[in-house]
């Protein structure tokens, strides 16, 4: 009697694209203390791709070691205001060994009142 044995391998494929952005860390990144790249190689990444667009911003925080920020973001709002909000989001969902990339957008509304004579 001679049995065949029947062997399969078989691989399932999920792919997901989008168009690559340049830079691609959007408006700013977090970076985890334990993280793969670290503050200076993320910093000459953003030198590289968007020369004097970037700062990167060195933290005292438990689990980010800084953050890399789009100057444009600096220059509308407070630094210290900005690093406070990013880092009390941040914080829910970072481990010490990630890099959030986060998009930003800053939106100023103005209301002023004049005397009319």
């Amino acid at each position: 009697m001679n049995q065949r044995r029947i062997y399969s391998r078989r691989a399932t494929l999920s792919l997901k694209m989008s168009e690559f952005e340049v830079p691609p860390m959007q408006d700013l990144l977090v970076i985890g203390r334990k993280a793969p790249i670290g503050p200076e190689a993320v910093r000459r990444m953003a030198e590289a791709l968007s020369p004097e667009q970037f700062t990167i911003i060195a933290i005292e925080h438990p689990k980010v070691e800084a953050v890399l920020i789009r100057n444009s973001l600096l220059q509308m709002m407070d630094k210290d205001v900005l690093i406070n909000i990013v880092l009390e989001e941040a914080d829910r969902m970072i481990s010490d060994t990630m890099v959030i990339r986060s998009e930003l957008k800053i939106e100023v509304t103005v209301q002023r009142e004049v005397e009319l004579t």
